[in-house]
């Protein structure tokens, strides 16, 4: 059997070859962005491939790659770059995946370095076949990176561990990130059609535990808009968020990497993303990033001082 080309639509995601196209709107004139040619981005994209390195960047087709590279930032894929999930949103590949490489870690770590990174962001695929789901192989990132730059800041961001015992959230906790991010992505009620090996509650709940685990740690969920939810719904995933102490929310405008990818219902207007920042602020988020292009990891090192500065702010009134 030769191997896939993972290229090839049809080869990236075998699990959406047989649904029906969906059609991709034209994008309004707020979403488009220019193509990247800057030296800053040839030179990050150069110390990837140096180091064999993925990146969701690249892998989830981010719309803000050519600005995040040009500055040097850009978020590291651990664990390789097939998932084992088939959420219908999401562009990176569907499979049975390689196993963990054990110098992968190391790697990172020096990428990092070379980078010059303030703050680095650090995901994964889902990695369901592995008993704690990649916990470990996150720790060790974690700790490697802190060796090599002590100085940066670690956010990560994770699958939801559901098939995993509670030790694995322990694990990643316990190596001391910046910042656990752990997205929602979408309202319960798109669950089932937008990401159906999950479940919104254990997502929650996951990021509930975090603060159990370790109350000073920074914790932070996104969720996409245009997948067809309501404005109320939105409002009760802030509400979610907070009784789960929630920190920082990121909301931004959902793409369709291909037809075979979950339509986009609609383009949310930049008022309505203003609107939806507003509100969350209201609700007593530390940090609100809510605009078209706003995904996980964009100006996540600029966010992060802020976000340290805006709890300091608090205790201080306090």
């Amino acid at each position: 059997m030769s191997p896939r080309d993972l290229s090839i639509p049809g080869q990236r995601h075998p699990e959406k070859a047989h649904r029906p196209d969906n059609a991709q709107p034209k994008k309004p004139d707020w979403i488009r962005v220019k193509a990247p040619v800057s030296e800053g981005y040839k030179k990050t994209r150069d110390i990837m491939r140096e180091n064999r390195l993925v990146t969701v960047c690249e892998e989830a087709g981010c719309p803000n790659v050519g600005e995040c590279w040009s500055q040097g930032h850009a978020t590291m894929m651990i664990m390789g770059e097939i998932c084992t999930r088939g959420c219908t949103f999401c562009n990176v590949a569907t499979g049975r995946p390689d196993a963990l490489d054990a110098f992968e870690p190391g790697r990172v770590a020096h990428a990092v370095e070379k980078l010059g990174l303030r703050h680095v962001v650090i995901t994964s695929v889902d990695r369901d076949d592995l008993a704690d789901g990649g916990a470990e192989h996150f720790a060790q990132t974690i700790r490697a990176v802190r060796h090599r730059s002590p100085e940066t800041t670690i956010e990560i961001l994770t699958p939801d561990f559901l098939k995993c015992p509670p030790s694995a959230l322990e694990t990643v906790v316990e190596a001391r990130p910046d910042v656990f991010n752990h997205n929602l992505e979408t309202v319960p009620a798109l669950y089932p059609t937008v990401r159906p090996g999950a479940r919104y509650f254990h997502s929650l709940r996951l990021l509930q535990k975090v603060k159990e685990l370790d109350p000073a740690m920074f914790t932070k969920s996104g969720i996409m808009v245009g997948l067809g939810e309501d404005r109320q719904s939105v409002l009760q995933v802030m509400d979610d968020m907070r009784s789960a102490d929630v920190d920082f929310l990121t909301i931004g405008q959902y793409l369709q990497p291909t037809p075979k990818h979950h339509r986009v219902e609609r383009f949310v207007t930049p008022e309505e993303f203003a609107s939806y920042e507003k509100a969350a602020f209201g609700k007593g988020f530390l940090m609100v990033s809510a605009t078209p292009l706003t995904r996980s990891s964009y100006h996540a090192g600029d966010d992060f001082a802020r976000l340290r500065a805006a709890r300091l702010a608090k205790l201080g009134r306090g």
